[in-house]
């Protein structure tokens, strides 16, 4: 084996079969425990679901070349920043085969094959680099976030399951496509290996599901290569494996010219709002040096831009809540009769041009915020493992502490669904508080359903990231004071 070793990567490549199969994030851990296992992202083929990275040729004339079961002789014992690796193997019918490895400081491993031809004919190969990972991990599953085979065709992502793939791979079919350039890989939620032939050529790429390991793949296969006789050829292709950092991926993508190499973090349909957001988190994180008060700084940002919005939509509000008795007199009057009720509501509202749907805009205008901010948090792995104040350990999982233990002062540990922390309480109270602000709606049913909603919306958000939740609070609370400033100073003289 050959040592692999740099600041975020140490592992081993083996000469059999000149795979890339042993590869351990230094830099993260399973868990929070700074004691607990590194994780371990490539896996050797000889252990329980290897994980491997393979580079080779296929020759279309029968020609003897290296595979699976080849041992090559290496230049060196280890592999480092400054130090490359060739591997080498001579088939003994006039062709040497060469693999020179490279890896920079982060997880980008250069691959440049040669093919020295001594024979007195030409000879054509193709070279094809692969991913294998046999059986399927276990996932997040949860259709927010992909994990599994991916790629970028054409500058547009495609996403494959790994049930999907078993299942067109059962019966005898793969997933093909051709492209200039483009990239093909396996993820998973933050780590992620990823071939990347030369981009100025056009490679064959493939989904499939290999039946006799019971694996999935993701491959190239390069152009034709005709090597003259006595002549010698050589390919470039790259591969990465390890973290999804951002600023990392988008220094890939403009350094090496890698079209949308940052697509490899699942942001969504809102890329456009979620990336800019990460990118302003992590502005104020480095000004702050907490990513939780730099999503309450984002808060305060976000409340600022869309503040005259909000204001004109706490002022109609304002407006809704001095027309409550005449509306409470329409109801008594026409009671009886719904459409005449609803006819003279509406005169109302024209006549004293109000819009009884002006107070759902602050929620509308906050809910692509409220997603691109949830993205970022679940997705990202710069807010893996990042730390608030107090129990909030991981702004990327949910509040760990519970209202059914009284948060830690009763010796209980509740169930998953029991899980209630301080946070999400915190949100529900200040939602309660926000909705005795509003005019309550004209439909008594209505206003029950409306009654519950925060107990509702604490129960469902309690699971999710911490950080959203803490924006959801933050927000709550500057909406109310926002909210409590307008009415007061808001009066109307309403038309008899």
């Amino acid at each position: 084996r050959i040592n692999i070793v740099n600041d975020e990567l140490e592992g081993s490549i083996s000469l059999l079969g000149a795979r890339i199969d042993d590869l351990v994030l230094k830099n993260y851990r399973k868990t929070l425990d700074p004691e607990s296992d590194q994780i371990r992202f490539l896996k050797k083929i000889d252990e329980r679901e290897p994980f491997f990275i393979q580079f080779g040729w296929s020759s279309p004339n029968k020609n003897k070349v290296p595979n699976g079961n080849t041992v090559w002789k290496g230049s060196k014992s280890s592999l480092d920043p400054n130090n490359p690796v060739t591997l080498s193997w001579n088939n003994g019918e006039g062709l040497k085969f060469s693999q020179i490895i490279s890896i920079d400081d982060n997880y980008m491993i250069k691959v440049i094959q040669k093919v020295k031809n001594e024979t007195n004919n030409s000879v054509n190969l193709y070279p094809y680099g692969l991913i294998r990972r046999s059986g399927e991990p276990k996932t997040t599953d949860f259709f927010v976030l992909h994990e599994g085979p991916l790629g970028v065709f054409d500058g547009s992502l495609k996403e494959h399951s790994y049930s999907d793939l078993k299942e067109t791979g059962q019966k005898g079919m793969s997933i093909k496509t051709e492209e200039n350039g483009g990239w093909i890989g396996i993820t998973d939620k933050y780590w992620m290996a990823a071939l990347i032939p030369d981009q100025n050529t056009n490679s064959n790429f493939t989904f499939r599901y290999v039946n006799n390991s019971a694996s999935y793949q993701t491959d190239f296969l390069g152009e034709l290569s005709k090597i003259p006789a006595n002549g010698e050829i050589e390919i470039v292709s790259r591969v990465f494996s390890g973290a999804k950092k951002l600023n990392l991926l988008d220094k890939y993508e403009e350094d090496l010219k890698i079209k949308n190499f940052d697509l490899a973090i699942d942001f969504g349909w809102f890329y456009f709002l979620t990336k800019p957001f990460f990118y302003a988190l992590s502005w104020a994180n480095n000004i702050l040096g907490n990513f939780g008060l730099a999503i309450l700084a984002i808060t305060v940002v976000v409340k600022i831009i869309f503040f005259p919005l909000a204001n004109k939509s706490y002022k109609s509000m304002a407006r809704m809540r001095v027309l409550t008795p005449q509306l409470q007199q329409l109801r008594e009057r026409f009671g009886n009769d719904r459409q005449k009720m609803n006819m003279e509501m509406m005169a109302l509202y024209k006549r004293e041009k109000v819009n009884p749907m002006s107070g759902c805009l602050p929620i509308l205008v906050q809910i692509p915020v409220f997603f691109a901010l949830y993205k970022v948090l679940f997705v990202t792995i710069e807010m893996r493992h990042q730390p608030f104040f107090g129990w909030i350990k991981d702004l990327s999982d949910r509040d760990p502490t519970s209202i059914f233990n009284l948060f830690g002062l009763i010796p209980w540990d509740p169930p998953s669904f029991l899980l209630i922390g301080a946070w999400p309480v915190a949100m529900g109270v200040s939602m309660w508080i926000q909705q005795k602000l509003n005019p309550a709606p004209p439909d008594p049913v209505q206003a029950k359903i409306f009654m519950f909603f925060p107990i509702f919306l604490t129960v469902i958000l309690a699971p999710f990231p911490a950080g959203l939740v803490i924006y959801w609070t933050a927000n709550n609370c500057l909406q109310m004071g926002q909210q409590y400033i307008v009415m007061r100073g808001t009066k109307i003289k309403t038309n008899k």
